[in-house]
């Protein structure tokens, strides 16, 4: 049977806003000095993986002496996770049925992200459970580089043991997009709230709302 690989970050949830407001709880926790807004947050998306935005953050601003970003990214995902397992996510529309039909048709489901594991977690545990039903989790630090380039889906597609023919990728982002499409895959696009602007040429289908599963399932060849 086939697979679906789905991004997290805006694909499986909308949480980008929460990721944003744990950023800046951070900074105040270790006195950066830092606000990051909603304009400033969707240009500094282009910049995958938390660590590197930090650090892409501090470049840009001339050098500034640099913060210790995997200490920040640290407490960044602790309020994240906090904010989770408080109840402040959900699934988005249709995503939960899509799974379920894939679960019910023996499909198997996997997951590429540039997040961390912890930060998987958490969201699985609190919107589908404990049975998720998901057979791989391939996060951003398990790989040399985080998308755009194609790393994490190269090694999502080994772990499940299929080749690009077989799976098909579920993404909201360009850069997600690009690294799908550089692995080989087809890729529905579902734009989220910080990245409907983006440029998605290339992308198989671009669904407006919520996905159908029964449309997933055809490009699936079910």
């Amino acid at each position: 049977m086939p697979a679906l690989i789905f991004d997290v970050d805006g694909t499986l949830a909308e949480t980008e806003e929460l990721h944003r407001q744990a950023f800046n709880r951070a900074f105040a926790d270790h006195s950066v000095g830092w606000q990051w807004d909603e304009t400033l947050y969707r240009d500094l998306l282009k910049v995958t993986g938390g660590k590197e935005r930090i650090l892409a953050y501090a470049e840009g601003r001339g050098g500034m002496a640099l913060p210790d970003a995997a200490r920040l990214h640290a407490a960044k995902t602790r309020h994240y996770v906090e904010a989770v397992d408080g109840g402040r996510l959900s699934l988005r529309p249709g995503i939960a049925a899509l799974i379920a039909e894939a679960r019910r048709r023996g499909v198997a489901l996997a997951i590429a992200t540039t997040t961390s594991r912890d930060n998987v977690d958490s969201l699985l545990a609190h919107t589908l459970g404990v049975d998720h039903g998901f057979d791989v989790i391939a996060c951003g630090d398990m790989v040399p580089a985080k998308k755009p380039a194609p790393d994490i889906y190269e090694l999502a597609m080994q772990m499940l043991g299929m080749p690009p023919g077989e799976c098909l990728a579920i993404e909201d982002s360009a850069n997600g997009l690009r690294a799908a499409k550089a692995a080989g895959l087809r890729c529905v696009v579902t734009p989220a709230l910080y990245t409907a602007a983006d440029d998605f040429t290339g992308a198989d289908i671009i669904v407006d709302g919520p996905l159908d599963p029964r449309r997933v399932m055809a490009m699936l060849g079910l």
